[in-house]
């Protein structure tokens, strides 16, 4: 497994002084920012979208980690990488031609990854394990944060890993979102993540924003 990266979850930030969170969370040592994008059809709840990106792009320097649970994300590709996405995950149920949509994010010089929901089985990954770069288990119903972790996640974790492996895909991330603790982490981490996404864990933790990235890598060693 390559090196534990934490990618600290936007959608917990306070709103009003976005850029100023993220710049906390590079300071601390996060190693990406993820960036929930929302539709209101994909999921019941609507966030940001393309002029944020943007906004954040100018902000720092980490690769920004963009999850569109959106319908159609084809039709936004381009315009999210100009804005400075450095990944771009999809969902299965979300686009009719994964493997198109995949190749595009490639072209356009983004990471290309493919979010699994709690009920979303890995066999979708099977056919386009060749250009795939990360793939998202969500350990929650996505659409909210702060939502409890759900422990029937962890195998699908273990098997996902293992077909990255045996694919020839070690190289790719296998980030896991929802309900990632410092009690939650060290379960997945040993299931084969090696990408902690963290809401209010990380932005809604009383000890402040370094503190509890500290705390997260310190409880998987």
């Amino acid at each position: 497994m390559s090196r534990l990266q934490i990618a600290p979850s936007v959608l917990a930030a306070d709103f009003a002084a976005l850029g100023e969170a993220v710049r906390q969370a590079e300071e601390a040592g996060a190693d990406l920012i993820h960036v929930d994008v929302m539709d209101g059809r994909f999921v019941p709840n609507i966030t940001i979208g393309i002029p944020v990106v943007a906004a954040l792009r100018r902000v720092t320097t980490l690769p920004l980690d963009v999850h569109l649970m959106i319908v159609e994300p084809e039709r936004y590709l381009d315009a999210f990488v100009e804005a400075g996405a450095s990944i771009l995950t999809v969902h299965p149920e979300a686009t009719i031609h994964l493997h198109r949509t995949l190749d595009r994010i490639r072209a356009l010089g983004a990471k290309a990854g493919v979010a699994l929901d709690p009920s979303t089985s890995e066999e979708s990954l099977r056919y386009v394990l060749a250009l795939t770069d990360l793939v998202l288990v969500m350990s929650v119903n996505p659409g909210f944060g702060g939502q409890r972790f759900i422990p029937a996640v962890l195998p699908k974790i273990t098997r996902v890993r293992a077909m990255l492996d045996e694919a020839g895909r070690e190289a790719a991330w296998l980030a896991v979102d929802g309900g990632i603790t410092a009690e939650t982490a060290p379960a997945v981490v040993r299931a084969g993540a090696d990408v902690l996404v963290a809401g209010s864990a990380i932005f809604r933790a009383p000890e402040g924003v370094r503190a509890a990235i500290r705390r997260l890598r310190g409880a998987v060693g």
